[in-house]
């Protein structure tokens, strides 16, 4: 039986009116890496919560598929401990019970193709999904290119609409959804195919380790998939106050006069996190800060808070507008010249210190970290933008592991304004005004600015106005996960990234990443754990007169 899931009982003031909310058409969700930490914490507790919310088909279908030694009953029950701890609690029984029938595992080797055809069987036997199939690469991405490959060579990659596979150059932006139960757990014959309809896959994050090897991996998707089936996913664009930002500025006619280098001095994307690298040693020896957050995460970032207005609210429009941002960019290092690279960037490394009054250990004494280890935890970078709208403005990315706490905000900083007027009241100066767009967490956002403290004297102080989604509209945000599948079921690739953004992103800072790992720093450690960073990042800042915001 499925539970009725009734809305809420008063209607906030402020969410009347809204347009009725959407909800995904039939379809089946592969999940390649089904046994690993990324489904049980993230991607199943998302799709419950959409089936909780009834934005799912009730023919809604999950097919697992991994190399763990697995069968639908251990799937289940996994999937379930996941949801319990991830979600809060643990899942109402008859919701769950209804979710469950709808879930299939298949154990396999991603390289055999017997495995294919026996899914190609699953899905067949779905009934009610109309062909629609969603696949989900949720393993490392090595398996990228063989699983993407063996799609195609089973036919799974078909949506029967009698286009084949184009290169990149060509590739459309982003086909609408089409519209198109209980299976039994090994479905009809191997080599029976199912129906018809749209096919989409999503790619986690790295596309890749540098430029050459994001066209390498783009051109294996190419072979298979167009364009507008793949969806790479980076789960910070389906974060509430991140969607906001494109509504923020061209939905308020009062921003965009000012959004632009006569009013604004300079603008800093801080992502910091409190804590160190989590078991993870062995892929962060690999990653390091500026692949594993800059290159991605602050770079959409930085991209959606200064884009162009699109001529419409759509995928195509709005990704076009961000690609054209990021091609705008300065070089690092123009001419190719290594030694420009320290003018604009700086690294860091933590030590051991103290993080919330309690001692952690450095990041050379980590697990799977070598004890001379030369990858850095903290990188700024000094970007800037030749366009029109922004040339001259210097914008700031930071991002590293075991700082203060953990916080990510765009804080734009306007300019000062001449002051003459009031020399004899501001002997310190005039604070400038910033505009705060706090992502994470007490998502919202505050403007700061100068007021008169009462009394019969004119003294002038600082202070914020402040909004906050979780009191402005009464109820929990979704998580970022469930608005990005919702959207690759619903054929919306708004959020996600195109093959010529992350080229982009990568021919910016593949220079940087490549210039760093030939080069040693010799006081690595150079900033205890605990604190905001190396003192040559707070020096790279103060170059130009000015100081890191201290969110």
């Amino acid at each position: 039986m499925t539970t009725a899931l009734s809305p809420l009982e008063a209607e906030h003031p402020l969410r009347a009116g809204l347009h009725t909310e959407r909800s995904a058409p039939p379809c089946a969700l592969v999940i390649f890496g089904a046994s690993g930490d990324l489904t049980r914490r993230k991607l199943v507790p998302a799709i419950y919560s959409l089936a909780r919310a009834q934005k799912l088909a009730p023919s809604f279908s999950i097919v697992g598929v991994s190399n763990s030694p697995w069968n639908n009953d251990e799937f289940r029950r996994q999937m379930q401990q996941g949801v319990t701890e991830f979600r809060g609690g643990a899942p109402d029984a008859d919701t769950w019970d209804d979710f469950a029938r709808r879930m299939h595992y298949l154990n396999g080797n991603f390289e055999d193709p017997a495995l294919y055809r026996q899914l190609a069987g699953v899905l067949a036997g779905l009934p009610g999904i109309g062909g629609n199939i969603l696949f989900y690469l949720a393993t490392p991405p090595s398996q990228f290119a063989v699983i993407v490959g063996q799609l195609g060579r089973a036919g799974l990659d078909d949506q029967g609409d009698g286009n084949p596979p184009s290169p990149a150059s060509q590739g459309g932006d982003d086909a609408a959804a089409q519209d198109g139960g209980d299976a039994a757990a090994d479905g009809p014959a191997p080599d029976a195919a199912p129906p018809q309809g749209w096919r989409r896959i999503i790619i986690e994050k790295p596309f890749g380790r540098d430029l050459d090897s994001a066209q390498r991996l783009n051109q294996d998707l190419h072979r298979v998939f167009r364009e507008d089936q793949i969806y790479r996913i980076d789960h910070y664009l389906g974060k509430e106050t991140v969607r906001n930002i494109l509504i923020f500025r061209f939905a308020n006619g009062i921003f965009e006069p000012i959004w632009n280098r006569r009013y604004v001095d300079q603008v800093q994307i801080t992502v910091a996190e409190s804590i160190g690298i989590e078991q993870r040693g062995r892929y962060y020896e690999e990653a390091g800060a500026l692949r594993d957050m800059i290159q991605n995460h602050l770079m959409q970032v930085l991209a959606t808070v200064t884009m162009e207005a699109p001529v419409r609210f759509a995928a195509g429009p709005v990704r076009d507008e961000k690609v054209k941002l990021i091609r705008s960019i300065k070089p690092l290092a123009p001419g190719n010249d290594p030694r420009l690279l320290a003018r604009v960037a700086v690294r860091g490394q933590y030590g051991p210190g103290f993080v919330n009054g309690k001692p952690v250990q450095g990041y050379r004494e980590e697990a799977g970290v070598a004890r001379d280890s030369q990858r850095e935890t903290f990188a700024a970078l000094r970007l800037e933008i030749e366009n029109w709208r922004w040339a001259g403005v210097p914008f700031y990315l930071r991002s590293g592991k075991r700082l203060p706490k953990r916080v990510s905000e765009v804080a734009i900083h306007f300019r000062r304004p001449p002051v003459l007027m009031f020399q004899d009241l501001a002997t310190d100066g005039i604070d400038p005004n910033v505009l705060a767009i706090r992502i994470q967490p007490d998502e919202g956002i505050s403007l700061r600015f100068e007021a008169k403290i009462p009394g019969t004297d004119m003294r002038l102080r600082s202070v914020n106005m402040d909004f906050n989604y979780g009191s402005s509209f009464g109820e929990p945000q979704p998580e970022a996960y469930e608005t990005l599948l919702l959207d690759a079921m619903l054929g919306d690739g708004m959020l996600f990234s195109r093959y010529d953004m992350v080229e982009a992103a990568w021919a910016l800072t593949t220079p940087l990443l490549q210039y760093w790992e030939s080069t040693s720093v010799a006081d690595f450690p150079n900033y205890p754990a605990g604190t905001w960073g190396p003192q040559t990042a707070d020096d790279f800042i103060e170059q130009s007169g000015r100081e890191w915001r201290r969110p």
